[in-house]
């Protein structure tokens, strides 16, 4: 993959479908976005496709494969594996349902009678899992036979989880990296990984050794057409390096509250440590369509400078998703922050440029959600509407409300920022953070004999760019 700013967007959410999409991206941001993550665009029956039926179709709303092809002529592209599950509506699952013992994808889903000793779990060992709901991760399903079973499901009810020790699982995964690969994927990330091993005694959740072996073996499968893979988790920071030192990029999800907290307090000292141990081959977000973790700051914060994150993005109107977990111990607690990263940071154009300087200075390759592109603020009224609490940051933007936004001062001001960190030499070099008071920071790229300086006052918000080009010299 090349280092070029990634945008993260629904098929229909930046414009209606894909060939407005391509349009809006050709027509005001070809410089600046070099390459696309498209959350899942396939038939889904939930979670805005993250319940996908096939891998093998595009969602009829959205275009076909000549429309995600197209765009993949001029940009690279990331696509969404799901490893973790299916949609209860998808062939093989109904197939299940409809045949049951005699189905031929019997064995592709995790039941519960088979899995745990005596049929169901105890109460201890729900309570040792990691989850999502506050309950057993399982869905009760009646089959056409009249019979009943519970069948595990981690997330939503459409989302099932498929059983990692099923040759016929294997068959369908393979073949659906192949079709991916073969209609524009430049890079696949691999969703919900850390879920998709199950093994009695355990949290179900990041089980090693099988972990590495199921990331190996699709590794394995993307390595016939040089495919990189990204793997999604969200969890202690020490798990990213983990991963990172098997020789996979990863995510830097520490970054957005790390950020937060800096501009919040004016004091760097958090986010200079974090730069000083970070792994390198990271990809970099302050905004995704999952809001903004928490978890992955636990150690890089204390609990007090995280809850006063917490504590001041509910002031600019944040709503929160909770952890239901063993590691949650004896009460919820805030898993995720809903939030538009332009309104966490109050709506302040200064301040929301600085962190995106922030971001595109730190070690790794820049993200930008569709949002944050357009510095978006909370859509209060859609969360309302549809009444689901993270659509607060899930706007549908149509191309009219693109070509007005573009217009802003704080979108041209980011749009200049975003053509230096991709057109700039100098971010192909590491990132050295300067040895100044916390109150300060300034972060050095260097490669090719170029040279680019971040320099920010903390308590003013007031920052600069110097290149060696003048050309990029921003502030």
């Amino acid at each position: 993959m090349k280092n070029k700013i990634m945008l993260i967007t629904y098929a229909d959410s930046f414009g209606r479908n894909l060939k407005e999409l391509k349009s809006v991206l050709d027509g005001h941001f070809d410089r600046e976005i070099g390459a696309v993550h498209i959350l899942p665009f396939f038939p889904s029956s939930g979670d805005r496709g993250f319940a996908p039926l096939t891998y093998e179709e595009v969602e009829p709303a959205f275009g076909d494969w000549a429309d995600v092809e197209a765009i993949a002529k001029d940009r690279e592209l990331m696509f969404d594996f799901m490893i973790n599950h299916l949609s209860r509506q998808s062939r093989e699952f109904k197939d299940f349902v409809q045949n049951h013992d005699a189905s031929a994808y019997k064995d592709m889903f995790i039941r519960f009678q088979e899995f745990w000793p005596g049929g169901a779990p105890t109460q201890e060992q729900i309570d040792m899992l990691n989850k999502r709901k506050n309950c057993a991760p399982c869905e009760r399903i009646t089959f056409a036979d009249g019979t009943q079973e519970d069948i595990w499901c981690t997330f939503s009810e459409e989302q099932m989880d498929l059983n990692l020790e099923s040759a016929c699982t294997w068959e369908f995964v393979e073949r659906s990296l192949r079709f991916l690969m073969a209609h524009g994927a430049s890079m696949i990330r691999l969703d919900a990984f850390a879920f998709a091993t199950k093994k009695l005694g355990t949290s179900c959740f990041f089980v090693e050794p099988q972990m590495w072996e199921c990331m190996d073996r699709v590794q394995k499968v993307l390595d016939e057409q040089g495919v990189p893979m990204l793997p999604e988790i969200h969890d202690h920071y020490k798990i990213q390096l983990k991963i990172a030192q098997h020789g996979y990029p990863v995510y830097d999800f520490a970054l957005p509250v790390l950020v937060l907290h800096t501009l919040y307090t004016g004091n760097a000292g958090r986010l200079k440590h974090w730069f000083s141990i970070c792994p390198k081959d990271m990809y970099t977000t302050l905004d995704t369509h999952d809001g903004i973790g928490t978890v992955d700051v636990e150690d890089l914060l204390t609990e007090e400078e995280l809850q006063a994150v917490i504590d001041k993005t509910a002031e600019y109107g944040a709503n929160f998703k909770m952890d239901f977990s063993a590691k949650a111990k004896d009460r919820p607690v805030v898993y995720q922050i809903n939030c538009t990263y332009y309104s966490a940071l109050g709506e302040d154009d200064q301040a929301y440029l600085l962190a995106r300087a922030i971001q595109f200075f730190a070690p790794g390759v820049p993200q930008v959600y569709y949002m944050g592109l357009l510095a978006g603020e909370n859509d209060y009224e859609l969360m309302k509407r549809t009444d689901f609490p993270r659509n607060i940051s899930r706007h549908n933007y149509t191309v009219e409300e693109i070509d007005r936004a573009v217009q802003k001062p704080v979108v041209q001001k980011l749009c200049s920022l975003m053509r230096m960190r991709n057109e700039f030499a100098a971010f192909d070099g590491e990132a050295v953070v300067s040895d100044l008071p916390d109150g300060l920071l300034e972060i050095v790229r260097e490669s090719n004999g170029c040279r680019a300086v971040l320099h920010a006052d903390l308590k003013t918000r007031a920052f600069t760019v110097r290149c060696s080009d003048a050309a990029y010299n921003y502030g």
